[in-house]
């Protein structure tokens, strides 16, 4: 039942992004922003926390990737009002204010209080407009923030049940329920770099999370080449992160989600019957997560098992972009051709001047 729970939970995770961005007042400005701040801070952090402070054992790099990895919150509560046009030094106070929140009850946070402080902006002048936002902006974003905390820890609960209980049975099976999930985790705000790090997932499932991640990277590179949903650009930079393109995959979840689960799920059977093990938690990223693997497996039995790992990606790839081929999709320029900051109400001009004051 449990797992049933946490596919549902998924699912509709998943639709409910899709729907934000496309039917929410300026979700795809505030989603374009929440990639943003992911790209800010879980990206340094499986870098140089993982991959170079934790694999070469270099605790100042690891500090600094430790650092901004926590600071999710932070750039999302600063970088949502930018995108809606608000004056930086108010974005900037309410992203400061969210300093020990998560990433996503930041986020939705954010959102909501930008469209207050857009208004007070409006048709709060003369310099008293900044004394309102210092003394309303903050509180309220982190009263709605402490609110929704628990239910972003319950969907995470309830989709981290699925893992917990399919780690537990057939070792092929876990394979392919892992290889599926956690990749796709890892294209939502959820993170599944937080996923795996809440459940504490090490051994063969946390390498089945972290390789499944890495072979995504693989078969989004040659899906989105396919189906040409950007440019070189943005090709690159969903190999590279896919949270760095959330709005991209947010708009076109069948082709991207479908191909990719199938990929994943078979791309966990081969990491399980290489036996690859990383004891460490939280490596589900892409590229750190495959940097850490070596230094807990063979390193030709990882080479192996990601050449393998390879193969399928891109095969899933461009078996996708063919199967996909006549789906209509919504692409890099669609999306963000509405993605142009507003110009700075008057209002602004007065919250500049006490800040430079």
């Amino acid at each position: 039942m449990n797992i049933v729970l946490g596919i549902v939970t998924l699912l509709a995770v998943i639709g409910i992004m899709t729907l934000f961005t496309f039917k929410a007042p300026n979700g795809k400005k505030a989603v374009g922003a929440l990639s943003g701040a992911a790209c800010a801070t879980f990206l340094p952090q499986a870098f140089l926390s993982y991959a170079i402070g934790g694999v070469f054992h270099v605790e100042f790099v690891k500090q600094i990737g430790d650092i901004m990895g926590s600071l999710g919150g932070l750039a999302a509560g600063a970088l949502v009002p930018l995108a809606f046009g608000i004056s930086p030094v108010f974005s900037v106070l309410l992203g400061v204010s969210l300093l020990k929140v998560k990433l996503l009850p930041a986020f939705i946070a954010a959102y909501l209080v930008s469209f207050l402080i857009k208004w007070i902006e409006k048709k709060v002048t003369g310099g008293l407009d900044l004394i309102v936002v210092v003394l309303v902006g903050p509180i309220l974003v982190n009263l709605i923030a402490n609110i929704l905390s628990p239910g972003v820890l319950m969907v995470l609960g309830a989709i981290g049940s699925v893992i917990t209980e399919a780690s537990q049975g057939n070792p092929l099976v876990m394979g392919a329920v892992l290889g599926a999930i956690i990749p796709i985790v890892g294209m939502t705000p959820l993170s599944s770099m937080v996923l795996t790090s809440l459940i504490g997932l090490t051994g063969i499932p946390m390498a089945i999370g972290a390789l499944c991640c890495t072979g995504n990277s693989f078969l989004n590179f040659a899906l989105f080449k396919k189906m040409k949903f950007g440019d070189d650009a943005t090709t690159l930079a969903v190999a590279i992160e896919p949270l760095t393109q959330i709005d991209i995959i947010a708009a076109n979840p069948i082709p991207i989600f479908v191909t990719n689960a199938l990929a994943g799920a078979i791309n966990g059977m081969i990491v399980t019957m290489f036996g690859l093990v990383i004891n460490v938690t939280g490596m589900a990223t892409p590229w750190a997560g495959l940097i850490v693997a070596f230094g807990f497996n063979n390193p030709m039995r990882v080479l192996m098992a990601v050449a393998l790992i390879f193969v399928v990606s891109v095969a899933f790839g461009f078996l996708g972009g063919y199967v996909f081929r006549h789906f209509h999709i919504h692409t890099v320029q669609e999306i963000r051709s509405e993605d142009v900051v507003d110009p700075e109400p008057e209002g602004d001009e007065a919250a500049h001047e006490h800040a430079m004051a």
